[in-house]
């Protein structure tokens, strides 16, 4: 064999390596969790005693013209003294939203409530921003954030306020729930995933003392731990995040609720959705690039500071999985000139060592999933028919994802591109016919010639008698198929509503 044929093939053993190592954290997060389990249950509720804190609510929203009045009018019906908390309403709106979001604060206003409108012209730092400016007007000592899509229930406050007895306590994160997980195979997919890292990753990162971070909404802070770790910063697009690890490296505490449930709306375009996953694996990727030395310096255990790590890192399975498939053909064509000097059980070792790291690597998803999902409904089986969505979802969105680790690798800068919220919770809610949707960019045609690579992949390896190395490129090209000609087949639903409508417009 040429020195460069055993340079693909070592290449490709460390690629699954790195992919079975990332897998290999889903046992032990799904192994951890067990070990507490019993603990977890027989924990008492801890209760709310003497005075009632001061708490104020923030609300951040941008152009939430279906959803803004609903989460205005769940946030006041809170139950918490009135004379106790205030509600901020951070509106960097520049659409009719404005309008919807000042007439709700007068009518509260009226009612007695602790309410106030704050608008900024300039939307520096987006979110981050917003909150920051904000908090310096905040008169509570624990700040609560809500998205605009999150209905949290009456008794949140009541819930999660009482876990801050300890003074090192700097935030508690709930869990949360889904409005529409039944409205498409994307949802249902989206909940599945959502569902695991609550439930599992969440529950065993507090159980534990492990890097536990805020989920940017349905938490509540200690203001004086957002102020001692630095304040909200805009230098990531995962401020969350970013928050959550400074303020832990000053030696801040976080817990996290599994019982208190703040349901929400998942993304129902494909567009929105992923948008949403690159703005959270760039932002989470920028995060790893900015503390992970911090992480690496601290003073914390080094199975904390390796779980960090890869947490931190973890979207660079993506890449990882993309390269994958485009190795496999030039393995492929590797193994099938050497196949008699390197073969065992008539397949090439090569592909076989590479077979189990990937199949113990990407099994480890799936039994993550059904254990969070017995966890919740007490059935592995009840959402077994969801593991394919799942699949569909994850794998098809790798070379968005792939794009989104080397912007932030190589430091370029991109828009905040938010994920539109369009109300809706049941099938009969269309969201093709309403504003705020995200147009197709070039990735989705790269995720089609993606799925005609991953074919020809697969031709090849049955071709020369390898059929086992096309078992995950056929994974992939149906992945591929499903998320670039959903994005593509919802473009050309809701165009061909638009122009049924504006025809039907005229006509009147």
């Amino acid at each position: 064999m040429a020195w460069y044929d055993y340079v693909i093939i070592i290449i490709y053993l460390l690629n699954t390596l790195l992919m079975f190592i990332y897998g290999l954290h889903y046992y032990l997060i799904a192994y951890l969790y067990y070990r507490k389990k019993k603990e977890r249950i027989l924990r008492p509720e801890p209760l709310l005693e003497g005075d009632f804190p001061k708490v104020t609510i923030q609300l951040p929203i941008f152009n939430e013209l279906y959803v803004a009045e609903r989460l205005i009018r769940k946030v006041m019906a809170i139950n918490y003294p009135k004379d106790r908390f205030e509600v901020h309403v951070l509106d960097d709106s520049i659409d009719e939203t404005q309008d919807i979001c000042k007439k709700l604060v007068a009518e509260y206003q009226k009612s007695g409530y602790r309410i106030e409108y704050l608008h900024r012209e300039d939307r520096v730092d987006h979110k981050a921003g917003a909150l920051r400016e904000a908090l310096a007007k905040a008169e509570g000592d624990y700040i609560t954030i809500f998205d605009s899509d999150f209905l949290p229930p009456e008794d949140f406050l009541l819930k999660t306020l009482p876990h801050f007895s300890n003074s090192d306590i700097g935030m508690v994160q709930t869990r949360w729930g889904h409005l529409n997980q039944d409205y498409s195979i994307l949802t249902k997919a989206q909940s599945l995933a959502i569902d695991s890292h609550f439930v599992l990753e969440q529950s065993t990162r507090s159980d534990y003392g492990l890097w536990l971070n805020f989920n940017g909404t349905a938490g509540v802070w200690r203001k004086s731990c957002i102020e001692d770790a630095g304040n909200w910063q805009g230098d990531t697009l995962t401020e969350d995040l970013d928050l959550s690890y400074r303020a832990q490296l000053r030696g801040w505490r976080f817990i996290f609720l599994q019982d208190v449930v703040s349901p929400a709306e998942l993304p129902v375009e494909m567009t929105s959705y992923k948008a949403q996953q690159f703005r959270w694996a760039k932002g989470s990727l920028q995060t790893a690039i900015k503390l992970i030395g911090q992480v690496i310096r601290s003073p914390y255990p080094l199975r904390k500071k390796l779980e960090g790590i890869i947490h931190l890192t973890y979207y660079s399975v993506h890449p990882l999985m993309l390269f994958n498939l485009l190795w496999t053909l030039p393995l492929i064509s590797v193994q099938h000139r050497f196949f008699q000097d390197f073969s065992l059980m008539g397949y090439p070792v090569a592909t076989l060592i590479g077979m189990v790291f990937m199949i113990l690597g990407t099994s480890a998803p799936s039994f993550f999933l059904l254990y969070t999902q017995r966890e919740l409904t007490g059935s592995w089986t009840k959402r077994l028919r969801w593991l394919p969505y799942m699949f569909l979802a994850g794998l098809g969105i790798a070379i968005h994802i792939t794009k989104a680790f080397l912007e932030a690798v190589f430091r370029k800068k991109s828009s905040f591109i938010r994920t539109p919220k369009f109300d809706i919770s049941v099938t009969r809610n269309g969201w093709f016919r309403k504003q705020y949707t995200i147009p197709i960019d070039f990735i989705t045609v790269l995720e089609l010639a993606a799925a005609v690579y991953a074919m020809i992949v697969t031709y090849y390896a049955f071709s020369y008698g390898i059929p086992l190395a096309a078992t995950f490129p056929i994974l992939f090209a149906i992945s591929f198929s499903y998320v670039g000609l959903t994005a593509i087949f919802q473009r050309f639903r809701r165009k061909s509503f638009m122009v049924k409508a504006e025809k039907v417009t005229t006509e009147s």
